[in-house]
């Protein structure tokens, strides 16, 4: 928990789709028995605007900028919201908005199909896993990047082991992600 919170004080806004807010109606602050810092700015990716009234997310304890498409018209009350993108939100258009807005460095916490999109887009610099000493599995069970996923060797997202570190009862492994061949 304490890295996990030492993460977030340590990037200007941490990303969440809209699975995660519905299944965990998550915070995304930083605990102060954890570290110490300010908190980052909650991104949530909802294109359709789906938010709940009641969700953690939008009780101003911390900015937050809920994204959506160009088409959805939801408000969200006390909340900055920012449309980008005709389907899904535009990643790539999103990270414009949010540099405008003096954000350099971005924690993509989840869930699975938001990091693979990040993954896939070719948008992601460095990936930190942990593999604790527990098992979830099964048909259906978590992956670190879920979605559509790849056939091809030659089509894998390539990256470079930078470290690992004994964490508990786990493993955290580090990687740089290594640019993908056109």
């Amino acid at each position: 928990m304490r890295r996990v919170h030492r993460l977030r004080a340590a990037n200007d806004a941490i990303v969440v789709g809209i699975g995660t807010v519905l299944a965990d109606d998550p915070r995304l602050t930083v605990k102060g028995e954890y570290a110490r810092g300010k908190n980052p700015i909650r991104i949530v990716l909802d294109s359709k605007g789906r938010t709940p009234n009641r969700a953690h997310v939008l009780d101003r304890k911390a900015p937050t900028i809920i994204f959506t498409n160009s088409r959805c018209t939801r408000q969200f009350g006390g909340v900055e919201v920012a449309r980008c993108g005709g389907g899904r939100v535009d990643l790539a258009e999103m990270l414009d908005v949010l540099s405008e807005k003096g954000v350099r460095k971005v924690l993509v916490e989840g869930g699975e199909a938001v990091i693979w999109s990040f993954l896939r887009e070719g948008l992601v610099d460095d990936l930190k896993i942990f593999v604790g000493s527990l098992v979830l599995g099964g048909k259906g069970g978590p992956t670190p990047a879920g979605g559509p996923g790849v056939t091809k060797i030659g089509d894998a997202i390539p990256l470079r082991l930078v470290r690992t570190k004994r964490l508990g009862g786990g493993v955290l492994l580090e990687y740089s992600v290594l640019p993908t061949k056109e």
